[in-house]
């Protein structure tokens, strides 16, 4: 019998492989995330996820669960939004993400109402409608069955809850889309290489961003998990899109 396979960046791997292989990629690159974040955008994300942070509707009081939260950018800024009533989960896959994440939001003085879960997003461990607000910034595409994932996290919201989706996409312009395979291509893994002596895991990054679906192609997978008024904003000309959906 044939293997299910899925993409790992442009190789196609068995589908049991694929999340241990995206592991080893973020055990990797987890102690230089932040610098590389800032090297590869040029400081940009920050502008992204403060979008993404206005787009999400969250106040005092609310659950959020931020997946694929990585180094706690996001967390950071929902638990101070939510207050000591509310509550955010940092919810990553990874342990050493996770990890970094927690020692940097605990020495940031950030703790009280934040918890840290290693979990799956394609089957999240929390009741149904548990959270006001679900965020995955620069996750999705790293998850073997994303269908399966939006699903989970549809799942978790509650009635009325709001699913926001901040990854990387495809840019609207044909010399920017070229100019950005050159950048990605030639100069990402470099500077991987120098700044987190790891070129390949770079690569990896780079890949996985071309084989993401794109705008369009996420609203309806949004739409197709149960979520309603799905819309999407592009970003530096469409390098980055913002999708949201909410839980009618």
């Amino acid at each position: 019998m044939d293997k299910r396979t899925t993409d790992f960046g442009y190789e196609q791997v068995a589908v049991e492989e694929k999340a241990a292989r995206v592991a080893d990629v973020f055990h990797s690159v987890a102690a230089r995330y932040d610098v590389m974040n800032d090297l590869m955008s040029f400081g940009i994300h920050r502008l992204w996820k403060h979008l993404t942070l206005e787009r999400s509707g969250v106040r005092a009081g609310h659950r959020v669960l931020d997946i694929a939260g990585g180094t706690g950018d996001l967390t950071r800024q929902f638990a101070k939004r939510v207050g000591p009533s509310g509550r955010v989960v940092l919810a990553d896959i990874n342990a050493s993400m996770l990890r970094v994440g927690r020692d940097k939001l605990i020495d940031g003085g950030v703790g009280d109402n934040v918890e840290y879960v290693q979990a799956n997003a394609e089957s999240l461990p929390f009741p149904d409608n548990s959270f006001h607000c679900i965020t995955i910034a620069f996750g999705l595409r790293n998850v073997t069955d994303k269908d399966a994932a939006l699903r989970s996290m549809t799942r978790v919201l509650k009635p009325g809850g709001r699913l926001l989706v901040l990854e990387f996409s495809k840019p609207a312009n044909g010399l920017l889309s070229k100019a950005y395979d050159q950048y990605s291509f030639r100069v990402l893994p470099q500077v991987g290489r120098l700044v987190a002596n790891d070129a390949d895991s770079y690569r990896y990054l780079a890949e996985s961003i071309r084989m993401h679906p794109d705008q369009e192609t996420l609203k309806g997978m949004m739409q197709a998990a149960g979520l309603e008024r799905v819309e999407y904003t592009n970003m530096t000309g469409g390098i980055v899109a913002l999708h949201r959906g909410i839980k009618l």
